[in-house]
């Protein structure tokens, strides 16, 4: 790679968060920097969204369920009672083995089938040195920015955070309210000379479930419920509620609907029932979300977040996608490193690949031609499979991907977006779920401390 693209990919990184590969559908991007886009006094903190898998001494040594091959070349898998060692152990004694099913048999096939595309992905980053010397420094907080923690007299406690989950089931939902507060857009109102309407309140009240809040200004926003604080970025709005209610969203004219939506369910699955990280869902449920209705009328781009597990995968694409009204289209792949560049756990491990996937396709009929000057309902691009590489966040908090795809959404811009189970917000996106405020907590960011010592 010659020296002046290996400064237009660090300059790439730097200004917009995403790096582009030359001659490839391979990115590496920094969701910090994508993130912060969204915001003017606050910053998402480096530090605490890259909170794991940022040390080169992570192991894999206890992790159960590997796949081996025996000498004959069959495939076996090693049990969880196996598959330990002791790190000084130079050899692993197989206590126990047994074939592969016929799903796991099949996993393995899509697997193998992806595999070169990955691989290849991840030995292009590893050639590009300076973008790993970059990598290994992305979650130092920038000069003269301070993690909100530090400043509100002792921060907020993990334990002491508010579970929106549980508020939202009570009979008092109804009656919770959360205060937005417009100091900021009102002094920016006062600097460029305008006057501000006497009956213009710095706080306004909002019912905080069943209810459409929302962030109309050009500044992010500092939104009060109970005794924490959230961070609501420009331009943007959320819905909390839980499933049954999602309905309330369908436009009353598929004019008015979304052209790129985002789907990212509570799929069943073992680690978030240990970890007690968010409640799940069976598959059938998801069967009954509005995709069609809450589409634009020429169509949308959907991007639905799936596990590795071949039965959900048969699921989205015989029951799920068609339920939708989805035409599948391609696949991108989050290959997730840590700060040396190298993989998280061996990408072959079977039952803790370094991946997820997020499945690509489009409703309507994207493709027919009918351009104004207000809009452009055809993307001009085909879909093609691309891998995406970062340093993962917290648990089961996914990449801010959509600048990457919208060029692939058909219909008007800027694109009408939504994203559905979501846990975080993005500006220019409408957020529901039933905890969209999680990570928009105000302990996750961090302020400028240079603005508050003046």
């Amino acid at each position: 790679m010659a020296g002046i693209e290996k400064k237009q990919l660090l300059t790439e990184l730097h200004e917009s968060g995403i790096c582009k590969i030359p001659n490839s559908l391979t990115f590496f991007i920094d969701p910090v920097r994508i993130l912060n886009r969204n915001y003017t006094q606050f910053r998402v903190s480096p530090s605490s969204y890259y909170s794991r898998f940022f040390t080169s001494n992570f192991t894999i040594d206890e992790l159960p369920n590997q796949e081996h091959k025996s000498e004959n070349g069959d495939n076996f898998r090693v049990s969880a009672s196996c598959g330990k060692r002791k790190r000084n152990q130079k050899k692993k004694k197989i206590q126990q083995c047994y074939p592969l099913n016929e799903k796991e048999l099949l996993a393995d096939q899509r697997h193998q089938e992806i595999r070169p595309l990955l691989v290849k992905a991840h030995e292009e980053l590893l050639r590009a040195k300076e973008l790993l010397d970059v990598i290994c420094e992305l979650n130092c907080e920038i000069e003269g920015w301070e993690r909100c923690v530090d400043l509100n007299s002792g921060g907020i406690n993990e334990e002491e955070e508010v579970s929106f989950i549980e508020l939202g089931k009570v009979w008092q939902a109804p009656l919770y309210e959360i205060a937005l507060d417009y100091t900021q857009a009102n002094t920016q109102v006062q600097i460029n000379g305008g006057s501000l309407d006497t009956q213009h309140v710095n706080q306004r009240l909002l019912p905080l479930f069943n209810n459409l809040v929302s962030n109309e200004t050009n500044y992010d926003m500092v939104a009060e419920f109970q005794t924490s604080q959230y961070i609501l970025p420009k331009d943007s709005c959320f819905y909390m509620s839980e499933l049954e209610q999602i309905h309330t969203l369908v436009p009353a004219n598929s004019e008015c609907g979304f052209n790129f939506i985002m789907v990212d369910p509570p799929w069943e699955n073992r680690s978030a029932y240990q970890k007690s990280k968010y409640p799940t869902l069976p598959n059938r449920h998801f069967l009954s979300l509005p995709i069609k209705q809450l589409t634009y009328t020429s169509g949308a781009l959907v991007a639905l977040w799936v596990t590795n597990r071949e039965k959900l995968r048969k699921f989205v694409e015989n029951e799920l996608f068609p339920a939708w009204g989805v035409s599948y289209a391609a696949t991108l792949y989050w290959l997730k490193v840590k700060a040396d560049g190298s993989l998280i756990c061996d990408l072959d491990l079977f039952h803790h690949r370094p991946y997820e996937c997020l499945l690509l396709g489009y409703t309507g009929k994207p493709n027919v031609m009918q351009v104004t000057d207000s809009e452009l309902t055809a993307t001009g691009k085909s879909l093609k499979d691309q891998v995406v590489m970062t340093i993962p966040g917290d648990y089961s908090r996914k990449p801010p991907v959509g600048d990457l795809l919208l060029e692939y959404v058909p219909g008007p811009r800027p694109a009408r977006c939504i994203e559905l189970f979501a846990r975080e917000m993005m500006a220019g996106w409408t957020s529901w779920g039933n905890e969209p405020l999680h990570f928009q907590d105000r302990r996750f960011f961090s302020r400028n401390i240079t603005e508050n010592t003046n």
